[in-house]
């Protein structure tokens, strides 16, 4: 075991079974890929990696396991208890091992599913778009990785398709493997790779809010993790908080949503976002992320960068040069939006070097949709176990999405853009 100083979660260990996974050639690629893609353009320490990522959400799921299933408690064996830790800490650790550069701006130069070679999806699915999900997927199971986990997991009596399900849920024939005394434990730990209140979040908020050297993502996780319960309901387990730290889960639900808003969708970021999807769709022969495991490893922002300063093409030298466009508008409210598409109508109309950005902050990508595993409130006293959306009223509250629209012009056209919505100008009321 070796352990390693972290500036978020302070000392972390790593087993002497996972370490040859952290020092594989496939972990390492994530050393070379930002956390925040083009952030650092606007919060220039914001230059961390998803390498620290993984391994600081591996030790925020640990906390959380061992708060839901102390050992002193002994309600699952001994063997199964090392079993599902085991196999938690390589999910968390290695959930976004499929990240391609600059975050998840160059995910519209991904292949088709099919090409990736991967099983379990419909023939229309196949046909779509693979996804950084996707890519995890294919390289836990199919590249020189899924060895090392094999081995790491052999002692326990697992595989690597069994970290593979707990990420995608895509081999429900391995499920077998998270039932313990009649109780399907899969629903619970999936929430701790991947939920409203999962490990990833715990770990990527506090992460960029200090590297981006703001206070937005600060919350309360010592008092989460010490309030984690489970709810058990016709044979599974649900992820559960006790009652007392629901404002706490409020709080760190709304610093998800002002990282969105303040850091995540910040213009410049977004700006450089838009034209690398613009080189990716322009000039495709100049950067295409391969279907291949081996060829994929190789591809990080190093890879991205040369690309991009070997390219012709104009998106790929402003980016390579940080020559931006300049934001003349963001409209950040429903009230002004029918005035901002006929605001950029009158600019295309002039035929200006422009481009437009439409992002939404949202409090919760989960709530609502029926596909979503249930987060419980608990009150013990009162033996009593309700939905977290039924006991907490924030979700109502902030059910509108935050739109943020911004027009971007070249920096030399620029006041004649700016003439061009004086027409539209209101005066003070």
């Amino acid at each position: 075991m070796i352990t390693i100083r972290d500036p978020v979660h302070g000392s972390i260990a790593i087993t002497g079974a996972e370490l040859p996974i952290v020092d594989s050639r496939v972990y390492q690629r994530l050393r070379g890929i930002k956390q925040l893609g083009f952030t650092d353009q606007a919060f220039p320490g914001a230059t961390h990696t998803r390498y620290a990522h993984g391994i600081g959400a591996m030790d925020v799921a640990t906390r959380m396991f061992d708060a839901l299933f102390p050992e002193s408690r002994g309600e699952l064996s001994q063997a199964c208890r090392a079993r599902f830790r085991q196999v938690l800490r390589l999910a968390v650790l290695l959930h976004d091992v499929g990240h391609p550069p600059a975050s998840h701006a160059s995910e519209p130069s991904m292949p088709i599913r099919a090409a990736l070679g991967l099983d379990r999806f419909t023939p229309d699915e196949l046909l779509e778009q693979a996804s950084h999900e996707d890519y995890t997927r294919a390289i836990l199971v199919m590249s020189e990785l899924r060895p090392l986990v094999d081995a790491a997991l052999a002692p326990f009596g697992s595989v690597a398709e069994d970290v593979a399900h707990l990420v995608t849920g895509r081999y429900p024939e391995r499920g077998g493997v998270f039932v313990e005394q009649g109780i399907d434990y899969f629903p619970l730990l999936s929430q701790i790779v991947s939920g409203e209140l999962d490990a990833d979040r715990m770990d990527y908020l506090q992460r960029d809010a200090f590297y981006a050297g703001v206070s937005y993502g600060k919350f309360d996780q010592p008092w989460l993790v010490e309030n984690l319960e489970k709810h058990i309901e016709a044979g599974r387990a649900y992820l559960a908080i006790a009652h007392r730290a629901v404002f706490a889960f409020e709080d760190f639900l709304l610093s998800r949503y002002h990282m969105f808003v303040s850091v995540y969708y910040h213009y410049i970021p977004v700006g450089f976002d838009t034209m690398l999807v613009r080189f990716l769709t322009e000039a495709p022969q100049d950067f295409k992320l391969a279907a291949d495991m081996e060829g994929y490893i190789s591809m990080d922002d190093v890879a991205l960068w040369s690309a991009l300063r070997g390219s012709s093409n104009r998106w790929a030298q402003r980016i390579a040069n940080r020559q931006g466009y300049k934001r003349i508008l963001e409209v950040n409210a429903d009230s002004g939006l029918a005035d901002f598409e006929t605001i950029v109508q009158a600019l295309e109309a002039e035929k200006l070097d422009m481009f437009t950005s439409r992002d939404r902050g949202v409090l919760s990508k989960y709530y609502g949709k029926a596909t979503t595993i249930p987060i419980y409130v608990r009150n013990d006293a009162l033996r009593q176990s309700v939905r977290v959306e039924e006991y907490s009223r924030i979700y109502e509250r902030y059910s509108n999405a935050t739109q943020l629209h911004r027009v971007y012009v070249h920096p030399d056209q620029a006041q004649r853009a700016r003439s061009v919505m004086s027409a539209f100008t209101r005066p003070a009321s």
